[in-house]
């Protein structure tokens, strides 16, 4: 990607997958790194000088993440997904019929 004036990407050391960046670098680049968010995927840190931050995102990784956040917060459904991993992992899960796969 080029960037218009030629700063060196910093990630940051907790998250290796989020890039940091100063509310000036990001204004100054702001095409190029709201396509990075989109076309990459790649969540962006922009933080101002008084230590507040944001994050910039895409829609669609947004939505992900809070399908994510529902699915761990709701109880039932963890519940299935464990017992299901559980009869996966013994071999005991239901294996379906040539009729029940439309066949």
């Amino acid at each position: 990607m080029h960037l218009d004036n030629s700063t060196e990407l910093q990630y940051s050391k907790e998250k290796k997958d989020l890039l940091m960046l100063s509310v000036n670098q990001f204004r100054a680049n702001l095409k190029q790194y709201v396509d990075l968010a989109i076309d990459n995927h790649e969540p962006l840190q922009v933080s101002r000088k008084n230590g507040e931050a944001f994050v910039v995102m895409s829609l669609e990784d947004y939505e992900r993440e809070q399908e994510t956040l529902y699915i761990l917060g709701n109880l039932s459904l963890m519940e299935q997904i464990q017992s299901s991993l559980t009869t996966y992992n013994k071999g005991t899960g239901h294996t379906p019929n040539s009729d029940e796969l439309g066949f």
